[in-house]
C-alpha cells in the first residue's frame, strides 16, 4: 500500500513538475543538477522551509514568552483583558458560534426572539458583550506584533548582506543575463530564501491563531501567493528577482510593525513618526520600485534574454497579484491619512471588530478618552 501511494505520488510529482512548463524549451532538470562547482535548487529545498516553520514557530513562542512578555509588562500592559459578567444562554451562544462576529440577520434575530425570553436590544447587548471575550489583550498583541518586527529586521538586514555585492542589485537586467544556467545558488542566497520561506509558512500555519482582523482573507491570500512566488521562482531559479521582491517588501513592515508597537504602549507621537516613515516607505516600495522596477523589468525586458514558457507566465501572475494586494491596502492606508488630515477620529478599515471597545488612539492630537474611543491603526 505505502509503495503504491508513493508511485502514485512520484507520478503525479514528474507530471506536475514536467520541464514543458517550468523550464525553458530545450532544458531539462538533468541540465539543473547541482555539482561539486554549481548549486541549483533541489526538491529538498521546497519542503524543508515547512520543517523549519515548526521551529520558527518554537524560537517564536520562546522569544515571545521570556523577552516581550516581561518587556510588555514592563510597560504596563496585561495579559488578561477585563471581560464584562455575561449569563450563559445555549441558544445565544450557537447562534455567535455560527454567525460573523455576532452579527445576525434579521430572519435568524425573529428565531431568537422566539426561543429566549429577551427583546432585541438585549440580545445585540448580548452578542457585543460576548465579541469582547474573545478579544485578544493587549500583551498578546504586542507580542505578535514584536515578533513580527524583530523578523523584519532581521530578514531585511540579511538581505541587504547578501545582495549588496551582486550585480543584480544595482542593474535589475542581470536577473534575467545568462538565464538559467549562470543563476546557481550561493550559501547566502540560499538561507535567505529558506529564512523567508520558513516565516511565511509559520504565518499561514497560524494564520488562524493569530489577532483576526477584517482583512484576515486578503492576508491570507498574500501569504499564500508569496510562498508560491518563492517557490516557483526558487525552481525555475528565478532566484535573482526574487530576492529583490523579499528585500523590497521587508523594509515597509519594519516601520507598520514599530507604529503598532508604539500604539500599544502609548506612545502616541513616536506612532505617528514610525506611521509616516511606514507610508512613505510604502508607497515608494510597494507603488514604485515594485511595479515600475521589477515587474517592469521582467513584463518588458526579460523577453530579450530569455525564451518565453509558461512558468514565466505564473511567476508574473504571481508578481500581479501581490501588486493587486499593496494597491488594496493602500486605499486602506491613504483612508487613514484622509481622516487625519481631516481633523476627524480614525478608524482603521482593516481593525477588527473584536477591537472596537478595547483600542483607543490618539491620531490627531487629542488625547483619547474612554467616551471617545478609535480603533487601532493596523496592518
Amino acid at each position: 500500500m505505502a509503495l503504491a501511494m508513493q508511485g502514485a505520488f512520484r507520478k503525479v510529482s514528474e507530471r506536475f513538475w514536467t520541464p514543458v512548463v517550468w523550464l525553458p524549451p530545450n532544458v531539462t532538470w538533468n541540465d539543473l543538477k547541482s555539482t561539486e562547482e554549481v548549486r541549483y535548487a533541489t526538491t529538498s529545498d521546497i519542503y524543508l522551509p515547512i520543517l523549519y516553520s515548526f521551529v520558527l514557530i518554537f524560537i517564536r513562542a520562546i522569544v515571545e514568552r521570556f523577552i516581550f512578555c516581561p518587556i510588555a509588562v514592563a510597560f504596563g500592559l496585561k495579559a488578561q483583558v477585563k471581560r464584562s459578567s455575561l449569563p450563559d444562554n445555549p441558544a445565544l451562544e450557537k447562534a455567535y458560534l455560527s454567525s460573523r462576529k455576532g452579527k445576525v440577520s434579521k430572519k435568524e434575530m425573529q428565531g431568537l426572539l422566539k426561543q429566549v425570553d429577551m427583546t432585541e436590544r438585549q440580545i445585540e447587548r448580548w452578542m457585543r458583550l460576548r465579541v469582547s471575550q474573545d478579544r485578544p489583550s493587549k500583551m498578546v498583541k504586542f507580542t505578535e506584533t514584536a515578533w513580527r518586527m524583530l523578523f523584519y529586521t532581521v530578514a531585511f538586514v540579511y538581505g541587504l548582506y547578501s545582495l549588496w555585492d551582486k550585480p543584480w542589485f544595482s542593474n535589475i537586467q542581470h536577473c534575467w543575463i545568462g538565464y538559467p544556467f549562470e543563476h546557481t545558488l550561493t550559501d547566502d542566497i540560499w538561507s535567505y530564501y529558506m529564512l523567508e520561506l520558513s516565516f511565511y509558512w509559520a504565518l499561514t500555519l497560524q494564520h488562524f491563531q493569530n489577532v483576526r482582523r477584517k482583512d484576515f482573507w486578503e492576508m491570507l491570500v498574500h501569504h499564500l501567493a508569496t510562498i508560491c512566488l518563492l517557490v516557483f521562482s526558487l525552481v525555475v531559479n528565478f532566484t535573482r528577482v526574487g530576492t529583490l521582491v523579499l528585500v523590497i517588501h521587508d523594509v515597509a513592515d519594519i516601520f507598520l510593525e514599530g507604529a503598532k508597537l508604539m500604539r500599544y504602549i502609548r506612545y502616541t507621537k513616536a506612532c505617528d513618526i514610525f506611521f509616516a516613515i511606514f507610508t512613505l516607505i510604502w508607497i515608494v516600495s510597494r507603488l514604485g520600485y515594485f511595479p515600475f522596477w521589477i515587474i517592469r523589468s521582467s513584463l518588458f525586458e526579460a523577453y530579450t534574454f530569455i525564451p518565453f514558457f509558461p512558468a514565466y507566465y505564473i511567476f508574473n501572475g504571481l508578481l500581479c497579484t501581490l501588486l493587486l494586494l499593496h494597491v488594496i491596502w493602500t486605499y486602506y492606508i491613504l483612508r487613514i491619512l484622509w481622516k487625519v488630515f481631516n481633523g476627524s477620529e480614525t478608524s482603521d478599515s482593516r481593525s477588527s471588530t473584536s477591537e472596537l471597545s478595547g483600542d483607543e488612539i490618539k491620531t490627531n492630537g487629542t488625547t483619547s478618552t474612554p467616551d471617545r474611543r478609535r480603533k487601532v491603526v493596523r496592518s
